[in-house]
């Protein structure tokens, strides 16, 4: 049986996985590793799409989100470490999974950074996508047995049970739980290209702040 970490005989049937990344910039390596996750969760929508009558969308849906939502992760604690670097703060990025978590402070960063109220605003309007989509995710994973926790680790699209052994809410309910593709790639490809430009603007700005 052949190794999988190898070249391949074609420069087209091999990954290069540090070919994009770079040496002592650990914000820029983490937007790289974002874009991965991202495209992947678009693309396998969008192949879902071409083609969906084996049904395959029924369980590939749980490696999209956990790949969207990754990458939201991903994104948000690269603009966190480029505001903090920005703002003098003695701090990284938030630890964990919670994006909902991550994401305000995301938020109280850039009131603390963006003085001008118009680039606030752009801010927000860059954003405005991103918001409704953690609000409606969280209206999902927010539910009965699940509302106690404060932290939430995006483990829904990881693991059937929580970390209690109870049954994440598409188990638990007995009726359908959908997720339209069309509206997944459509809204994705929008959070996608605005969080990235954000999150490479911020890390090109923190770059130029001297140690």
């Amino acid at each position: 049986m052949g190794k999988i970490f190898k070249d391949n005989a074609s420069i087209e049937r091999t990954a290069y996985m540090n070919w994009r990344t770079r040496q002592d910039q650990p914000i820029y390596d983490m937007l790289i590793i974002a874009d991965g996750y991202m495209k992947a969760a678009i693309m396998l929508g969008k192949n879902c799409l071409e083609d969906n009558r084996d049904k395959k969308a029924d369980i590939v849906v749980f490696p999209m989100l956990f790949s969207a939502n990754h990458a939201i992760e991903l994104y948000l604690k690269a603009i966190n470490w480029s505001l903090n670097i920005l703002l003098n703060k003695n701090e990284i990025f938030c630890g964990g999974h919670d994006i909902r978590q991550i994401w305000n402070i995301v938020k109280k960063r850039i009131s603390e950074f963006e003085i001008d109220k118009n680039k606030r605003k752009q801010f927000k309007d860059k954003t405005k996508k991103l918001e409704d989509y953690i609000s409606e995710l969280y209206e999902k994973i927010d539910k009965e047995h699940n509302a106690h926790v404060k932290i939430k680790n995006m483990d829904f699209s990881r693991y059937p049970l929580n970390s209690d052994n109870e049954e994440h809410f598409y188990i638990e309910n007995k009726k359908n739980e959908v997720v339209d593709l069309e509206m997944f790639v459509e809204i994705f490809e929008k959070i996608y290209y605005n969080l990235s430009c954000l999150a490479k603007h911020y890390e090109e700005i923190a770059m130029f702040v001297p140690e």
